[in-house]
Formats: structure tokens, sequence, C-alpha cells
């Protein structure tokens, strides 16, 4: 991958313009993050790829972040992100998890076989609202359904204003249907969990096969992780492209405004409740029941509304406990090390 790129190859925009100075653009080089390693970030700069290592002194940053260089392509800071994907880190490590950053348009690939999940769907879709990033969910394996059509409309219906496209991804003139939001100087970035094909998607929209792909478990469409690290890529005269690894979990943190916007029929529902406390169980008036009752509201959408919720908020709060202990550790040990300099100049 020796190409070099113009900044707007690269996504640049003026949202990350007008975060320069006069004295950063003449003096700093401008590089984005194209691949994360456990030890290394690969950034790409108009002048070619940079290495920069993994340290302890260093922010929190992923894929698709902007940095500004000294000359001697040391980092100096790290602009402000338009957009960030993250997730709680997976397991019962209590960490937040970067995916990507700066996305313009967030592909959610599900394919047409047991990996169909609305819940999931819904999830993502969360995700997306929250880093204010449009949404296109995309059905792959439309060649292997024999009902694509019906779960298009199982799709459509969780928002009449959302964009779902069935493809086949191994072939071109079937994925030319996402190529409306893959303009130059736009950043898309793939979502899914493993198996659905969402590395086989990029090969065909970049035209090059430089992504693993694998095959799936036939009892029960189970995919195996190919995509081992998130990286970026760049469509010929087009967009640049983040894959990431397969997510068999997706635990969402500080994602409520989400998860609002998600479901606001619920919400909306909810609000013209008789009570304003009202659990939605039994209670004279409730319009969630009332609702339910009437099929204008499914018991799943309904549910998973409130597992998301719960989830978001339980997450939230480990995270800001976690974050709570690290600033008073921080704050104890910059008290003792001033004590300790206070005492040696005899203070």
């Amino acid at each position: 991958m020796n190409n070099t790129y113009s900044l707007r190859q690269l996504g640049w925009q003026p949202y990350f313009q007008q975060q320069l100075t006069l004295a950063e653009l003449e003096s700093c080089h401008i590089a984005r993050i194209i691949e994360q390693h456990r030890n290394q970030y690969i950034l790409q700069s108009e002048q070619g790829l940079i290495d920069l290592p993994v340290t302890s002194s260093l922010p929190k940053l992923t894929v698709g972040d902007w940095l500004l260089l000294n000359q001697d392509h040391h980092f100096d800071r790290a602009l402000d992100a338009k957009s960030v994907f993250k997730r709680k880190a997976a397991g019962s490590k209590v960490d937040e998890q970067l995916i990507a950053a700066n996305v313009d348009t967030l592909f959610i690939v599900c394919s047409l076989n047991h990996d169909f999940n609305l819940n999931r769907i819904e999830r993502y879709l969360a995700l997306a609202s929250e880093a204010m990033v449009e949404p296109v969910v995309v059905l792959t394996k439309v060649d292997l359904c024999i009902d694509a059509d019906d779960k298009k409309r199982q799709v459509q219906q969780l928002d009449l204003m959302l964009m779902v496209e069935l493809v086949n991804s191994l072939e071109s003139d079937s994925v030319k249907a996402l190529a409306p939001w893959c303009g130059v100087g736009k950043t898309v970035s793939f979502l899914g969990s493993s198996g659905v094909g969402k590395s086989t998607l990029v090969n065909t929209l970049l035209g090059e096969q430089n992504q693993a792909t694998g095959d799936i478990r036939q009892d029960d469409s189970k995919g195996r992780h190919t995509t081992r690290a998130r990286s970026m890529r760049f469509i010929k005269g087009g967009a640049a492209v983040i894959d990431t690894p397969g997510m068999r979990e997706l635990q969402l943190t500080d994602c409520e405004q989400g998860v609002s916007q998600t479901f606001n029929d619920v919400e909306s529902l909810i609000q013209r409740c008789r009570f304003s406390d009202c659990s939605h169980t039994n209670e004279p008036g409730c319009a969630i029941l009332q609702a339910i009752e009437n099929n204008e509201l499914e018991l799943r959408r309904y549910q998973n509304y409130q597992k998301l919720m719960r989830e978001q908020a339980r997450n939230s709060a480990s995270l800001k406990q976690k974050r709570d202990k690290e600033k008073a550790l921080s704050k104890m040990y910059r008290t003792v090390l001033a004590d300790s300099v206070a005492m040696k100049k005899g203070y």
C-alpha cells in the first residue's frame, strides 16, 4: 500500500480545516489513522505512510482519527472527531473501546440467513444515532434467500425513512446500490456480526481482493472472524472505507440519546400514558399496553427498547465509576508528588 492520496481523497473536510491555526498549517503534517494494531498505528498522509508507536502518552485513538505531526513525524495533537463509534469492551472488563471515527455513513450489514435479527439491527441503529451518522442497512446474501423482500419490509418498518438495500456481495452490479454514499471525500464504515459478508462486500466495492474472506458454518450460519484489525481502504475515485472485525458482542454505553431516537415511536407512546410513573404492566390508560394490544407496537420492539436502555445505563454507570476512581487516584498521586517536592526543598 504505497499509494499517496490528497487530503480530500483521505476524507478531509471543512470541519477539520477549521480546527487548525495558521502556524499549524505551515509547520505540521496532517495524517489519518488507517490501521490500528496492538503496538502501533499506521497513518496515511499526502506524503505517504507513517508508523506511530502506541505509547501511554497518546490519547485514545482509533481508525479514522485525524492527527497533526511535527516535522519529525512525532505526534502533536489529535483533531476533534466529527463522529465516534464506541462500545463497552467485550467481556467483563470495565472499559470503553473505540471502533471508528469521523464516519459519514454507517453500513449496518446483516445477512439474510440465521443472522437476520431485528433486535441487533436496532442496536446498531442506536449506535449510529448516538454518533449522529447516517445509517444504511445492507442485507446481504440476497441470492440465497427466498423471502428477501419480506425481510426488507420488516427492517423498513423500524423506520420508514431508513435506507435499506438488498445486495449480493459477490456481484459488483448489485453492490453498486451503495455508490450514492461512496463519493470522493466521504468516509463509510461497515459494521456487523462475523460471517455476514462484510469483507466480501468491501472487496467487491474496492474492486480487489485485499481483505481475507471465509466461509460460514452451514448448520447455523455462524461466521468466522476474517478481518483481524480495523483498517481503512480507498475506493478508486471514491470514498475511504473502514472495515472492522465482526462483532459477537456490541454492548452500548453512553447511548441514551441514540436509543431514544431509534425508538422515538416507543417514547412518544410513553409520554401519552395516563400516569407519569407508569410501569407499563397493568395500569389503566397505559398507551404502551394499548398499542401492543392493537398491534400498533410490537412487544418485541418494546422489550428491546427496555433492554437497550437498561444496558446502556448500567454500562455508563460502571464506566463513570471507573473514571471517577482513576481521577481520584491521579489527584492523590499529584498531591503526594507535590508534598514530596516541597519536603525536599525544605518548605
